[in-house]
């Protein structure tokens, strides 16, 4: 059965519905083409979201009411804006918190002191906001423990968490998923550790793969599972998927309590380590859970910053990704607040001097992904006949398909889709995007 194209959207900034798009009587041709085979699936794709930290909802917290509701509507509502329907949010402070905090006094050996009154002032308006708009559904990161719990006796610089401090430090994760649920937020699942290779200046604490693994199989594992919610591993860069992977899910009972891996991007591609995860572990997923560029406030262009997040969103959706987050949702005219002057870009920025939001490409290039490509879509078969085109297909549940393809060149492409029987002549433009939409 044929299929008809029922939207193309194009532009990089603001998006467009266009029409320069043609039906083809060439059916025979074998030149560049992109086929497209919705019979053929893969993932079930999850949604799209970004982190709510302290940074983005105090950034928030200093713009006019109108301003304020512009910016969740343009990242929460499904009409107006990305229709995000994912979160994350650290436990504890992170780099791109005011300042180093956590949930209980130091030296709390009971968690009696536990409370989520830091969050209370920022963090969860912002996000029972975005609440609003639709369903979000939520996933908590440690940056680290408090300091008493660590080696190295402080939240920042590495260190790593104290063997007499595992239980209590599980039961943390147990009582700041119940505080969140009690201010009506609920976290589905947890990473066991951001970023668990890195010594950072700011909040960090390393775990081997063994450590991480022997953590999740003696203390955490259980917690989470009697609690109902999901555990990601990792989450970190791309480059040693594999070596982490087989560490944790080579282990029985480790693996059990395991959903997935989360994964950032900060040391390239490494697209191919997804896809051997897959072949490796089929039944867990991949959640891409951090990425970010450098600070870019009232750039005039930022087409690449657009370009890497599509070229890298393409790249993991095609090795069976099925959840996109982005990192800050928000930041000010400095690129952040962060409290150790680790500043960066997000898709939406704010000048709070003057109340002024700046949008950037890459809110637009996520666009075509997440605008179109709805929960509960599955990832469908695709080819190209070059390496200059980055593309990728999705069927939605009522069966629309979405093919988003990316021009990263400095020449115009010509190019024909090929779908269930069907030709289709087009272009793009040098450095843009398109996004076509078949029924």
């Amino acid at each position: 059965m044929g299929m008809k194209l029922i939207k193309t959207v194009a532009g990089k900034k603001p998006m467009v519905e266009s029409r320069d798009i043609k039906i083809s009587n060439n059916k025979e041709q074998e030149w560049a083409l992109i086929n497209i085979f919705p019979d053929i699936e893969y993932q079930e794709i999850k949604g799209f979201g970004g982190a709510f930290t302290e940074a983005a909802s105090t950034t928030l917290d200093k713009l006019s009411a109108d301003n304020r509701k512009k910016i969740l509507e343009l990242y929460f509502d499904r009409e107006k804006g990305l229709g995000y329907n994912f979160g994350r949010v650290h436990i504890n402070s992170c780099d791109f918190s005011l300042g180093n905090y956590t949930c209980v006094d130091e030296g709390d050996e009971t968690l009696e002191t536990f409370n989520i009154s830091r969050d209370e002032k920022s963090l969860i308006p912002m996000i029972k906001e975005a609440m609003e708009y639709g369903e979000i559904e939520m996933f908590a990161s440690p940056w680290s423990p408090p300091a008493y719990m660590k080696t190295n006796g402080k939240m920042n610089e590495g260190g790593k968490l104290k063997d007499e401090y595992k239980e209590l430090w599980a039961e943390y994760f147990v009582k700041f998923i119940e505080k969140y649920k009690e201010s009506g937020i609920d976290i589905t699942t947890v990473s066991v550790q951001n970023e668990p290779k890195a010594v950072q200046r700011w909040d960090s604490c390393i775990y081997s793969a063994e450590e991480e693994r022997d953590f999740v199989k003696n203390y955490l594992g259980k917690k989470m599972q009697d609690i109902g919610v999901k555990i990601l591993f990792w989450d970190h860069n791309k480059e040693r998927v594999i070596e982490r992977a087989k560490v944790m899910l080579s282990d029985e009972e480790a693996a059990k309590y395991i959903s997935g891996l989360a994964f950032h991007w900060y040391s390239g591609d490494h697209f191919e380590q997804l896809e051997m995860f897959n072949k490796l572990y089929p039944n867990k997923e991949l959640v891409f859970s951090e990425g970010c560029y450098e600070y870019s406030l009232g750039a005039k262009e930022t087409v690449q910053i657009g370009e890497k997040y599509a070229h890298d969103m393409i790249g993991n959706f095609n090795n069976y990704c099925n959840t996109f987050c982005d990192w800050n949702l928000l930041l000010d005219e400095k690129g952040g607040p962060n409290h150790v002057g680790n500043f960066c870009d997000s898709p939406i920025m704010a000048d709070t001097v003057n109340d002024e939001i700046h949008i950037h490409d890459s809110y637009y290039y996520i666009g075509h992904f997440s605008k179109f490509v709805e929960k509960g879509a599955k990832r469908i078969g695709s080819s190209k006949w070059t390496p200059e085109l980055d593309t990728v297909s999705f069927k939605n549940p009522d069966g629309t398909v979405v093919t988003v393809v990316l021009n990263m060149t400095n020449d115009e492409k010509e190019f024909s889709i090929s779908i269930n029987g069907e030709m289709f002549e087009t272009k793009l433009e040098p450095h843009s995007i398109a996004t076509y939409i078949f029924k």
